[in-house]
């Protein structure tokens, strides 16, 4: 385990810990390891992968053959499958020089036939931290990067989709009520009861851009992929060199705790946290339903079995898939 002022990471899939804004933890965890292996069912912090989000039937065809995943959500299978690698131990942390700044280093191996999915990829994390004076205020900056490759000659492609699965409360109190939310679009895809999107990118009733708007004790319901980039056929597989925007930004009155998300992904899954159900551990307490939510930036949802969108989540031999977030966190 690695530690910082700020952030702390568990090599138990590469998670982020704890996030620590003026002295507050806006993530939600665990104070071991092992709590997370027995308790964290809502994927608190995770690197998430192969597929991030859910994937229909549990099944995608590729190389001229169909691969069955788990089926663990519903009729479709879910971040991964019931040991994605957000419940994997990754090698590290390593110290390293990454583009001139100090960074963290987690590797994962993850084999052919694990979970279903073929090929042997290898994923490599890479964390970042940084203090900003803007505007009079001290930001704590986490860059985050993701590459993946596929290693050996079990496969001649995948499927891949890698996120970090945060929880974030503002406040410190049990539920989200009072954060105010602004997305950076409000186009999403609209998605059959299984959370598998019907085909069409929609406005999201109720959410306008870059207007802010209220969590409250139930309401707004959200658990739904917001399209930034709505032209599938631009999104490369390595989107690093694309423009980091910032996607959604909250803010919390009673705690005055600000929260900014970039990426360079083109769709982000927000989600208000209606099924966290995590019972009290040791000194923390239990944890239910809307205690936090998540942002989770992405590809398209289900893009390995859609024509149109495919093309961003294979990853074939001699090629590299690759991603940014930056999480921003200060009090005002």
């Amino acid at each position: 385990m690695s530690t910082d002022k700020a952030f702390t990471f568990l090599p138990l899939g590469a998670i982020i810990q704890e996030f620590k804004v003026a002295g507050k933890n806006i993530v939600q965890g665990f104070s071991t390891a092992e709590h997370y292996k027995s308790h964290n069912a809502p994927y608190f912090g995770e690197t998430i992968g192969r597929i991030a989000n859910r994937t229909a039937h549990g099944k995608f065809e590729l190389n001229g053959q169909t691969y069955q995943l788990p089926v663990n959500n519903g009729p479709n299978s879910l971040h991964g499958g019931n040991l994605g690698w957000g419940k994997c131990e990754f090698e590290g942390p390593f110290a390293v020089d990454r583009n001139g700044k100090q960074a963290t280093l987690f590797k994962y191996l993850s084999k052919h036939g694990e979970e279903g999915y073929p090929g042997t990829v290898e994923v490599r994390v890479w964390y970042v931290q940084e203090k900003l004076n803007e505007d009079g205020y001290q930001k704590e900056v986490l860059h985050i990067e993701y590459e993946a490759e596929l290693v050996g000659d079990d496969a001649p492609a995948t499927a891949i989709n890698i996120t970090n699965h945060s929880y974030f409360n503002l406040s410190g109190s049990s539920t989200i009520a009072g954060t105010e939310a602004t997305l950076i679009t409000n186009k999403y895809q609209v998605v059959d009861d299984g959370g598998i999107p019907t085909g069409p990118i929609e406005d999201y009733p109720g959410v306008n851009p870059n207007s802010s708007f209220t969590l409250g004790e139930k309401e707004p319901d959200i658990d739904d992929c917001f399209v930034v980039n709505t032209n599938p056929a631009s999104v490369p597989l390595d989107t690093r060199d694309s423009a980091l925007q910032t996607v959604a930004s909250f803010f919390h009155p009673e705690s005055r705790i600000h929260l900014e998300v970039a990426t360079t992904e083109p769709a982000f899954q927000f989600y208000t946290g209606k099924y966290i159900d995590v019972p009290a551990v040791e000194s923390l307490p239990a944890r239910g339903a809307r205690s936090a939510f998540c942002v989770e930036p992405s590809r398209y949802v289900n893009a390995i079995n859609v024509p149109e969108y495919r093309s961003m989540t294979i990853l074939k031999k001699g090629e590299i898939y690759g991603s940014k977030i930056v999480y921003r966190g200060w009090k005002a």
